[in-house]
């Protein structure tokens, strides 16, 4: 399966996690019962629902194997490696705000709710285990597993998300040399031209702070990673332009929106609507061929 359908499943799981993820509040037996089973309902709909539609709709189009595995390792620079941590991340935050909601026990609302990136990526994988165009990768595993991970030793030890992953994008020269893989438009690009996206670790700076600190709670530092100069997975398609694959860090400011006192409820929903998305700051970047650049505004 393609990244393109991996990474609209996470937007629109990232959406609903943070549109419903509202903490759990004194809440009548009854009220927690009916929410139990919609919740319920709802995921096992959706999971199961998407899982078979995936089969049906894409995976029939390609011819099946037995079971096989693949090293995709080396692919996109490890672009797409990112993306499924960050998948697994955001859809285990689903789960748990949404259990926590329903009135599960903390316990419960981690280790289930938390772990459902983790569990509904292996359908994925397994699905990809049978195609003769793919196959089951363990790098891909290893992302979906660290994603989960992330987010539940954060939420076990520190009941809070010091790191918070997130996404940039800038529109990149070079998905018009490979437009099949890289996207014919803009809302293609987004989800599918590495080049012009970019992963963020972006960190809370009271954390290392004393608790009377006058300091905005909001403000964090990002740790960004991203590549550029990629028209192929493994190599460049385009065999006139010498392109030079390079990987790019970057150490920026970012903010926590949901650490802001909003006046208005709307806000308040918008900000968690909003905050996988890294907001422009003053950025650094250094790249793998040596390169050092300061950028005044980076997205």
């Amino acid at each position: 399966m393609t990244i393109e359908h991996r990474i609209r499943f996470f937007l629109l799981a990232c959406l609903i996690a943070i549109s419903i993820g509202v903490p759990a509040q004194r809440t009548k037996p009854d009220t927690l019962r009916t929410r139990k089973i919609f919740i319920t309902s709802l995921g096992g709909t959706m999971a199961s629902g998407s899982i078979i539609g995936l089969n049906a709709l894409w995976y029939k189009n390609y011819p099946r194997s037995r079971f096989q595995t693949i090293n995709d390792n080396r692919e996109w620079l490890q672009m797409d490696k990112v993306g499924h941590i960050m998948s697994s991340y955001y859809i285990g935050q689903m789960g748990y705000e949404a259990m926590k909601w329903s009135g599960y026990s903390e316990n419960a609302s981690l280790w289930i709710g938390g772990s459902i990136g983790f569990i509904y990526l292996t359908g994925i994988e397994l699905l990809d285990g049978h195609s003769a165009q793919w196959g089951f990768s363990w790098g891909d595993q290893l992302a979906n597993f660290s994603g989960s991970t992330l987010f539940i030793l954060q939420q076990k030890f520190l009941q809070d998300q010091f790191i918070t992953l997130k996404f940039s994008y800038s529109n990149s020269s070079f998905a018009m040399l490979n437009s099949d893989q890289l996207g014919r438009n803009f809302q293609q690009r987004v989800l599918k031209d590495y080049n012009g996206q970019t992963y963020w670790a972006s960190c809370n700076i009271s954390r290392f702070l004393a608790s009377d600190a006058d300091f905005p709670s909001w403000i964090n530092v990002a740790f960004g990673y991203g590549a550029n100069g990629m028209t192929g997975a493994n190599f460049n398609v385009n065999s006139v332009n010498n392109f030079q694959r390079t990987r790019e860090f970057y150490l920026s400011f970012d903010a926590d929106l949901n650490k802001i006192r909003w006046p208005r409820k709307w806000m308040k929903v918008t900000a968690r609507i909003l905050s996988f998305i890294k907001l422009p700051s003053p950025t650094l970047e250094m790249r793998s061929d040596g390169r050092v650049k300061m950028h005044a505004l980076f997205f």
